[in-house]
């Protein structure tokens, strides 16, 4: 069952908070020693709180929950962000994020936390801290990443849902990887950790990973439920979420990338497989497509401002955990790209960052334009492959003291049409359509205008209804 399902079940009777929770439990006690997707459990806590008559009496009352181990902090319990130096500290958390908080009041009950790569930084979940987490769908593969515990977990069966999130498409690309559904909400839907709020980091969007689109539009239900806060607030929803499941889009025009926009890149033919045939798939349920994407994303330069950024950002991540934990973050307390990146982060003057910043912003601007909510002209969705290869194995992203950034370098490959969404904070979704002649998903990506979820959630379940995913098994499942 999905989390929708299951929810529908503890209400009507059918089945206990308590025996949804064991049955998870059992399910990761059974496949996570092949996949390393859970790093840290909570069972008898969740056993006690699915027994509780406290349990918060909300829409997903006793669904088990996995929390990806980054950010999402909560009260009292472990949070270590891949980072060795925090797993040493056993550091635990000071206050309750209100994603997590929102999870907690729906009813979810916690089971774990899921495997991420060290701070979030790659496309792929290999920390040194836990080691590798496997693809359900092909082992010593990557899930993709940085949420590709929370991935391999819900496509391995071992939950119906995981939280996700995503600062340059870590939603989107596990999802592709494992075949699953991913949104990357519009930023300031959902809110973002305390310490990754709007000002210090505009690229952040926080959700979850499902195997079925109701379940992605229910959850966003609850994790963007309007905001009292926040320096940025996506525009409120006509009608909840869940209801656009079914909805009639109407006839949509849809521009149709299918290359990397900055031709940096060849993209893989698997992938340029899958989107030409979501194109026929779309053209037949009625729907324009046709070639265009927008103008700016052709800009070689839009990549190293990305960078710049993620940098910057990484520099006061290092010097805020110093300050968390009680001491300075040093060299080796870290992977060598982490340190790399915070080095050239603190190296980035104060002016050349928001010069950085402002950039960015103006070709989210000019992007924009290109959307029909900017434009009567203009094009209501975008179609293109969510990653430039299927998943790849293990290794493929090296970090050396001596090469610390080739890993990072060989990601602008794997992921040239994800990061745009974050720079322009517009929503994106990740869409299981296509399967590799090799056995591994390959997943297409639609993006719609700022705001605008309600028309991606729409068009992903007409084309759920179409060609359905939900009923794939991978070949480690439970």
């Amino acid at each position: 069952m999905d989390a929708v399902a299951q929810a529908a079940q503890v209400r009507n009777g059918g089945i206990s908070a308590s025996e949804l929770v064991d049955a998870a439990i059992a399910r990761i006690e059974a496949v996570n020693p092949q996949l390393n997707a859970v790093i840290r459990d909570r069972f008898e806590l969740a056993r006690a709180e699915a027994a509780s008559p406290d349990l918060p009496d909300g829409p997903f009352r006793g669904v088990p929950l996995l929390l990806k181990d980054l950010s999402c902090e909560v009260e009292g319990e472990p949070l270590y962000e891949g980072m060795q130096f925090l797993k040493d500290a056993d550091y635990r958390g000071r206050h309750t994020d209100a994603i997590a908080q929102r999870f907690l009041d729906a009813g979810f009950v916690v089971v774990g936390r899921t495997n991420t790569p060290e701070s979030g930084l790659l496309p792929t979940t290999e920390p040194e801290s836990y080691g590798p987490t496997h693809n359900p769908w092909k082992l010593g593969y990557t899930p993709g990443g940085s949420s590709g515990g929370s991935a391999a977990a819900v496509a391995s069966g071992m939950v119906a849902v995981a939280h996700a999130n995503d600062g340059g498409g870590s939603i989107r690309i596990p999802a592709s990887a494992c075949g699953l559904v991913g949104l990357k909400p519009t930023r300031g839907r959902v809110p973002t950790g305390t310490d990754f709020n709007e000002l210090s980091n505009f690229l952040i969007a926080e959700h979850v990973v499902t195997r079925t689109v109701r379940d992605t539009a229910a959850l966003l239900d609850v994790t963007g439920a309007p905001r009292t806060n926040g320096a940025t607030r996506a525009p409120t929803p006509a009608r909840p979420f869940a209801a656009e499941v079914g909805q009639d889009p109407g006839r949509l025009r849809i521009g149709l990338l299918d290359h990397n926009p900055t031709d940096s890149s060849t993209i893989d033919a698997e992938c340029v497989t899958a989107v030409h045939a979501a194109a026929a798939l779309l053209e037949s349920l009625g729907h324009i497509v046709e070639p265009s994407f927008p103008s700016p994303w052709a800009d070689p330069e839009a990549m190293l401002r990305f960078s710049s950024v993620w940098a910057t950002e990484c520099a006061h991540v290092l010097d805020d955990w110093g300050e968390k934990v009680g001491r300075r973050i040093t060299e080796p307390d870290v992977e060598p790209l982490t340190w790399r990146l915070a080095q050239m982060g603190h190296d980035v003057p104060a002016p050349q960052f928001m010069g950085t910043v402002v950039a960015a912003m103006s070709e989210a601007r000019a992007a924009a334009r290109w959307w029909r909510d900017a434009d009567p002209s203009g094009f209501d969705l975008l179609l293109s492959p969510t990653l430039g290869e299927p998943p790849l194995p293990h290794g493929s992203f090296p970090s050396t003291p001596e090469q610390p950034l080739t890993g990072f370098i060989r990601a602008g490959d794997f992921v040239p049409f994800t990061t745009q969404a974050n720079i322009s904070g517009q929503p994106a979704i990740s869409l299981p359509l296509h399967v590799s002649a090799a056995g591994l998903p390959v997943g297409i990506q639609l993006m719609a205008a700022f705001g605008r979820e309600d028309l991606l959630i729409r068009v992903a379940a007409q084309l759920e209804a179409a060609a359905p995913w939900a009923d794939r098994r991978p070949p480690v499942h439970a």
